[in-house]
């Protein structure tokens, strides 16, 4: 778990930085919002962000984010508590909000709390069959972390078979669900859809059979 620090005090920076990374976790710091922003980049599983500092403020730098679709989660970390901060804070789409002083406990404490969520949430919305992976949020799959490039049609069969493991879906049912077209299509274009979609899986396809007489079904 990699953890971005910014808060513009250096004695709050070496302090989460060390106690974080006795925890276990990889940190890195920066002073400014200004910075951040061009650190995320890279990925991060939580950013501990300072609301007041010189230039942009936290609240801004997480409003920034959110607005170019970063959703890494967020606590903030402020010596202002009152209610509109707190719900400006969450506004944003902060995750946690934590006053200073604090008790490095109470921090280590939120953090694990936030990333155990945040988790949770990830894996809700998503299917993981070995190396491949599929999304249902951001409509992606990956094999071996390298994203197919799928139609949205492709997508969306790969998403209702995998997501309903084990149960045969005919023809009929596939396009009723899968296909968001008005125009007419005839029960033979599933199988080329899903003739495509298996190659574009690769070592994956296999997991999608046909069922003689009843359809198609997902088995891992």
């Amino acid at each position: 778990m990699k953890i971005l620090i910014v808060d513009d005090e250096a004695d709050i920076r070496e302090i989460l930085q060390f106690n974080l990374e006795n925890e276990g976790f990889a940190v890195e710091v920066t002073d400014s919002a200004e910075k951040a922003l061009q650190m995320l980049s890279a990925p991060f599983q939580l950013i501990l962000l300072d609301v007041m500092m010189g230039g942009m403020s936290g609240f801004k730098m997480a409003d920034a984010l959110r607005k170019m679709g970063n959703q890494t989660p967020i606590i903030f970390l402020t010596a202002k508590d009152t209610e509109n901060d707190l719900l400006t804070g969450f506004s944003l789409g902060g995750d946690d909000y934590i006053s200073k002083p604090f008790s490095i406990k109470e921090v280590i404490v939120r953090i694990k709390s936030v990333l155990r969520r945040t988790e949770t949430e990830k894996q809700k919305n998503e299917l993981i069959f070995d190396t491949l992976i599929i999304n249902l949020d951001a409509k992606t799959a990956a094999v071996d972390d390298v994203l197919l490039d799928l139609t949205k049609t492709e997508f969306n069969i790969l998403a209702l078979l995998s997501a309903n493991e084990g149960r045969t879906f005919s023809r009929s049912e596939i396009l009723n669900r899968a296909w968001t077209e008005t125009a007419i299509v005839l029960d033979r274009t599933v199988d080329v859809h899903i003739a495509r979609l298996r190659k574009k899986l690769g070592k994956y396809g296999e997991l999608i059979e046909n069922r003689s007489g009843y359809g198609y079904w997902f088995k891992s």
